[in-house]
C-alpha cells in the first residue's frame, strides 16, 4: 500500500511541477504524457526479456508516463501479451491504445477494415491485453477494399458496447482523414479522434497537409518514429559509429547503407543539427524529441526504446523545451514540409504506386475524358 501511494505521489508531483507534460486527446477529455511508451519492440521483435520489459513499463508510468500504444501486429500478437502481463494491477494508471488492420497471418480474412474482422481483432486483443476495455482502438492502416463507413460502423458498436472509448487511425493521408470526418457527420457515426502519423527532424511531410488538417478537425495527432528509426539518437555522427548498427537496425541495413542518395543525405545533416545541439547545452537525442512534441498540432510522441537504459534516456529530457532560435537552426537544415529520404514517406502511396490505378485500359486511353 506504501509502495502504491508513493508511485502516486511522484506522478501526482511530476504533473503538478509541469502541466505541459500533458494534453488532452483529440477533444476526448483524456489527458496524455507528451511522451508515450511505444511497446512495438517488445517481443521478437527486438526484446523478448518479458522481465525488462515489465520494467520499462512500471519505470514509466512511475516517471509519470500515462500513455502506452501497441497493436496486434507487434512481433505477431507478442507485444499485446507482454504488456497485458507488465500491466497487472497498473491498467487503471495508463490510457492503453493498440491498432488492428494489418495482416496477422497469410489469410487474407485475418487483416483490414471489415466489420467481420474488427469483431474477431478486438476480442482477441482484450484477451492478450487483460483488460475490459481499450482506451483508444485504432485503425492501422487505410483498408482500400472497405468502404469507410463500414469501418467507423464497426468502430462505433464497440465504443456503444463500451469494450472501446475513443477511436482512431494511422498513417492516412490528409484528404482520407476529412473523408472520414465527412462519413462520421454523415452516416451519424463516431468519428477519428486521434492520427497516428510519422513525423521526425528527417520526416517533415505531415507539415504540409496531415497535421493541419489534425488541427482543424481537432484530432489528437501522435507521433511514431520521432528519432526516424534511430537517426536521430545521436549514435551515428561517424561512419565508422555507423558501421556497428544497433539490434533493430541491424534488421533492415538498407536504412543506414550510405550508397542510398536519401541515406547519405541524412548523414550529410547530422553533423550540423549535432552542432545545433551542442550549441543548446542539450543531447541530440533530446532535441530530437523536443523538435516534435514543439508542433502545436502533435499531442504526444512515442518513444520506441528496446531497453530499460533508452527508456531512461529518453525520458530524461522531457522537460526539454526548444527555443525559437534552435527551432529556426533546425528549419535552415531540414525544411518545413520536407523529408529527407522520400522512401520515408509512408503515407499511402497506391494511387501512384500501382499502375492500374492511374492508367486508363488499353483500348480507351482515346477517349474523351
Amino acid at each position: 500500500m506504501l509502495a502504491f501511494k508513493n508511485r502516486l505521489n511522484q506522478a501526482w508531483n511530476l504533473k503538478r511541477g509541469n502541466e505541459l507534460n500533458y494534453r488532452t486527446l483529440g477533444g476526448t477529455g483524456m489527458q496524455v504524457s507528451t511522451f508515450a511508451l511505444g511497446a512495438m519492440g517488445f517481443g521478437g521483435n527486438a526484446n523478448s526479456d518479458q522481465g525488462e520489459c515489465r520494467e520499462m513499463v512500471h519505470y514509466a508510468i512511475d516517471a509519470g508516463v500515462n500513455f502506452i500504444d501497441t497493436a496486434d501486429h507487434y512481433s505477431g500478437t507478442e507485444s499485446e501479451t507482454i504488456l497485458g502481463e507488465a500491466l497487472k494491477g497498473r491498467r487503471d494508471e495508463v490510457i492503453l491504445a493498440t491498432k488492428f488492420g494489418l495482416p496477422l497471418s497469410e489469410r487474407i480474412e485475418q487483416r483490414g477494415g471489415s466489420r467481420r474482422w474488427i469483431n474477431k481483432a478486438i476480442e482477441a486483443s482484450l484477451r492478450r491485453l487483460q483488460t475490459d476495455w481499450i482506451d483508444l482502438y485504432q485503425l492501422h492502416a487505410f483498408d482500400p477494399l472497405t468502404d469507410l463507413d463500414e469501418t467507423l460502423s464497426a468502430l462505433s458498436d464497440l465504443i456503444h458496447q463500451g469494450k472501446v472509448r475513443a477511436i482512431g487511425a494511422s498513417n492516412l493521408p490528409a484528404e482520407t482523414i476529412v473523408e472520414s470526418q465527412w462519413v462520421s457527420d454523415r452516416r451519424n457515426l463516431e468519428r477519428f479522434r486521434c492520427e497516428q502519423l510519422q513525423y521526425s527532424l528527417f520526416a517533415r511531410y505531415s507539415e504540409l497537409a496531415a497535421l493541419p488538417t489534425c488541427q482543424r478537425f481537432g484530432i489528437g495527432a501522435t507521433v511514431w518514429s520521432p528519432l526516424n528509426g534511430s537517426w536521430l539518437t545521436g549514435k551515428y555522427r561517424t561512419k565508422e559509429e555507423l558501421e556497428t548498427l544497433s539490434v533493430r537496425a541491424q534488421r533492415s541495413p538498407h536504412r543506414f547503407h550510405l550508397e542510398e542518395p536519401g541515406n547519405l543525405e541524412k548523414f550529410n545533416r547530422i553533423e550540423r543539427l549535432g552542432a545545433v545541439a551542442e550549441e543548446a547545452g542539450i543531447s541530440f537525442l533530446h532535441m530530437a524529441m523536443a523538435f516534435v512534441v514543439a508542433h502545436p498540432g502533435v499531442t504526444s510522441a512515442i518513444m520506441g526504446p528496446r531497453t530499460l537504459d533508452q527508456l531512461k534516456d529518453t525520458l530524461a529530457g522531457i522537460s526539454v523545451e526548444l527555443s525559437d532560435d534552435v527551432l529556426d537552426a533546425i528549419d535552415q537544415i531540414v525544411p518545413p514540409g520536407t523529408t529527407v529520404n522520400a522512401k520515408d514517406n509512408r503515407i499511402n502511396t497506391r494511387a501512384v504506386e500501382e499502375p492500374t490505378i492511374r492508367r486508363r485500359p488499353v483500348g480507351s486511353r482515346a477517349a474523351s475524358s
